[in-house]
């Protein structure tokens, strides 16, 4: 069986560029890799290396009035690259889900938890509204998080931005998709609740299959839950390397120099115990 084939994620060539005034911009050039099924994936970098819009781009969020985007992007053997908007909506959510830096962004205030969470669920299902409000409530709970019933109620900024991470991750894996982006998913929250976002990550990943993409500037994060690593520099790849091969043998020196600058994610004095 071909490498194609095995990946339930493939990028490949992936080239995009940006509209200036002087022309065209090159963001991102020659990105390769593949995603197996039930694979973290970590992509790491210094901000402005290229990992974000690599990650828009397998969402298909980029506008294209001013993006130039090139290659192929499939996801279980279909073709995202220039997939139209209505087609892309059918598929994030139920086969690709995201989840964003900063919680209190992916949810609208006006609007309750439990509102945004049922209709997402419903957008992508035929079930009822009741249906929907048990499988969040299910979920929830799965994810660990207490009294589900209330903080469906619940506005976003009655949240904490623990909470709100652990409920857009209850959302994100609710429908059991293929792949989930989690794009720098645990920066704005401290030590405690990171080391709680990077288990259910990982819980997800072995309760369902699903495959991950964790994207981080921070290799302390990478290296906590993922399997392999992709290392991006000025908007390419410098090194890809299996997660103990790159702590033990890094091979480029940007990789050298990262390592040398990573935090930590736990203490020998203190360790965190979670109960999943």
């Amino acid at each position: 069986m071909s490498l194609k084939k095995t990946n339930i994620l493939n990028v490949r060539g992936l080239h995009v560029e940006v509209k200036t005034n002087e022309g065209f911009s090159t963001l991102v050039q020659d990105i390769h890799f593949g995603l197996k099924k039930g694979q973290i994936l970590g992509l790491v970098g210094e901000s402005g290396s290229g990992k974000t819009v690599t990650s828009m781009s397998i969402l298909q969020l980029h506008d294209r009035r001013n993006m130039n985007i090139q290659g192929s992007i499939t996801l279980e053997g279909r073709e995202l690259n220039g997939l139209d908007n209505k087609e892309m909506r059918k598929i994030r959510g139920k086969d690709i889900a995201f989840i964003m830096q900063n919680p209190m962004n992916a949810f609208t205030p006006v609007f309750t938890i439990g509102h945004q969470f049922i209709e997402t669920i419903r957008a992508h299902t035929l079930l009822t509204r009741k249906q929907a409000k048990e499988l969040a409530t299910d979920v929830m709970q799965s994810v660990n998080l207490p009294d589900p019933h209330k903080l469906l109620k619940n506005y976003p900024f009655q949240l904490s931005g623990g909470m709100l991470q652990r409920v857009m991750i209850a959302m994100a894996a609710c429908l059991h998709p293929s792949v989930i982006i989690a794009d720098e998913p645990t920066t704005a929250l401290d030590l405690h609740n990171q080391l709680i976002v990077l288990r259910l990550l990982d819980k997800i990943r072995s309760e369902y299959g699903t495959s991950i993409l964790l994207i981080s500037h921070d290799l302390g994060v990478i290296s906590e839950v993922a399997d392999d690593v992709i290392v991006m520099q000025h908007g390419s790849i410098v090194e890809t390397a299996n997660v103990f091969d790159l702590f033990d043998h890094p091979q480029h020196e940007y990789t050298k120099k990262l390592l040398k600058t990573r935090p930590t994610l736990y203490s020998e004095k203190q360790p965190y115990t979670y109960m999943f």
